[in-house]
């Protein structure tokens, strides 16, 4: 049987991988700057006419590249977890801690993208590499909301996963034991925001509100990606 012919996205997927792993021998000294990128296209020997079209915006796209492959990752190791078993805290807690856990060899690169999107010039896709990463997260875990609470869910988790990669940054414990320790406390914020949101929607004030003013937030639907649209052969 004849090899599937590769497309233009098949071939642009597999120079993004060979850069970026290219570019984690030049970030710890360069950041994550156009001259690490132009480094990482030499040293890895790909096409330059698709490395242009992987990074249309250079060091940035470079900077999400690594960022979402470390989330691709977490997806597939949840996605070979059996999770029946584990409390949908530990569940969530696990979740964060594979995605922290891959990031170990890397960690210099890390944290050097956390510099690199702290500029205001870049903040925003900061902020949208940590909302991939919460929704990454909720995906695995079969998140079924398609209302509000996709959003509030997404959230709340992005602040508790960007607060755990700050306290990961500077753990030197064992094995990054205290980590483990601070996304369990961590997580008990994301367990009792859902817990409170319940137990107000049960109230009478929560009641009355659902009647008037939420009538708005019960129009507010999830955004539909455009690969939940795409069907497989």
């Amino acid at each position: 049987m004849a090899n599937k012919k590769k497309s233009e996205s098949d071939h642009i997927a597999e120079v993004t991988e060979k850069v970026v792993l290219a570019a984690l021998e030049h970030v710890v000294f360069d950041g994550w700057s156009d001259a690490t990128l132009a480094a990482a296209i030499t040293d890895s020997g790909v096409d330059a006419a698709l490395a242009k079209l992987a990074f249309p915006r250079g060091a940035i796209d470079l900077a999400l590249a690594f960022h979402y492959r470390g989330d691709a990752a977490m997806t597939r190791a949840m996605a070979a977890l059996d999770l029946e078993n584990m409390r949908y805290s530990a569940r969530v807690a696990k979740a964060i801690s594979l995605r922290l856990e891959f990031a170990v060899p890397d960690k210099e690169a890390v944290r050097r993208g956390v510099t690199f999107f702290a500029l205001p010039i870049h903040a925003a896709d900061g902020a949208r590499a940590v909302w991939h990463t919460s929704d990454a997260i909720w995906n695995a875990l079969d998140d079924t909301s398609r209302d509000v609470n996709w959003y509030t869910k997404r959230m709340t988790l992005s602040a508790v996963y960007s607060s755990c990669v700050l306290f990961w940054l500077g753990d030197e414990s064992a094995g990054h034991d205290d980590t483990e320790a601070f996304i369990d406390r961590r997580i008990e914020n994301v367990m009792q925001f859902e817990k409170t949101k319940a137990k107000f929607k049960k109230s009478a004030l929560g009641k009355a509100f659902a009647a008037g003013p939420g009538k708005f937030f019960a129009t507010v639907k999830a955004p539909v990606w455009p690969e939940e649209n795409n069907t497989q052969d």
